[in-house]
């Protein structure tokens, strides 16, 4: 027997999220009956991470334990032959005892894709979002520092979200462009619910006036204080740290 941590990508448009729902399809369950054709047998599949309905995921890990040994470079095309065309292994790796896949995480990196420009684009619909008025790239990088370091970001969490503890170290917050797409790439050490979105939302308001200043809103520790949840369909989550 072994355990196994698996790589995945995914695009969130037709599930509910990772999180098995009674009555939506999940990431989570599609990946358990794949897990299930390819091994064999019932495991549990343990995430990194909830993930939002229409969230998508270039990186994302899951574990499971006790399975029938396997070589770790055939799960991938294993798992790959019974998942549905949104969702994709690329790399498996044995793991010890103690791993977990959301509580041995040390962070998370996640990008905000937004398709900037007066012309929107069908092809890119489903996976980011649409804001016609150009950004200044420098100014928003710029901007975007307010975020990095050891915060309370209350301000940036849902207001449904219960948690007690909003203290997190934001690593870096870079803005950069790719011809009309606009990427906004944050790694921290943990996120609140909706964080990333707020945030993208908050920034997007500050740089073209419409947010003073995103210091005074983080000070408030109020949600209203901050800019929009920008929609689920643009945020990706990129890199799970180790």
């Amino acid at each position: 027997m072994a355990n196994y941590a698996i790589k995945i990508r995914f695009l969130g448009t037709n599930y509910s999220g990772w999180q098995v729902q009674k009555n939506a399809p999940s990431i989570q369950k599609a990946v358990q009956n794949a897990v299930f054709e390819t091994f064999g047998v019932m495991l549990d599949v343990t995430g990194c991470s909830r993930t939002d309905s229409g969230v998508h995921a270039n990186e994302y890990v899951f574990h499971i334990k006790g399975a029938p040994a396997i070589s770790p470079k055939r799960i991938p095309i294993a798992l790959n032959a019974h998942l549905p065309e949104d969702i994709g292994a690329f790399d498996a790796y044995e793991v010890p005892d103690d791993f977990h896949a959301r509580y041995s995480c040390k962070g998370k990196e996640y990008v905000y894709k937004i398709w900037n420009s007066p012309i929107r684009n069908p092809l890119v619909e489903q996976t980011s979002y649409f804001y016609h008025r150009i950004i200044d790239v420098s100014r928003a990088q710029s901007l975007a520092q307010s975020f990095v370091g050891k915060q309370d970001f209350k301000s940036y969490m849902c207001i449904k979200s219960d948690i007690a503890d909003t203290v997190r170290e934001v690593k870096y917050f870079n803005v950069t462009k790719d011809g009309d797409m606009l990427s906004f790439t944050v790694a921290a050490d943990g996120f609140l619910y909706n964080m990333v979105r707020i945030m993208s939302g908050t920034l997007l308001a500050a740089e073209s006036g419409r947010i003073k200043s995103i210091d005074d809103v983080t000070a408030a520790l109020d949600r209203s204080a901050a800019g929009i949840t920008l929609p689920a369909k643009g945020l990706w989550l990129n890199k799970v740290f180790y």
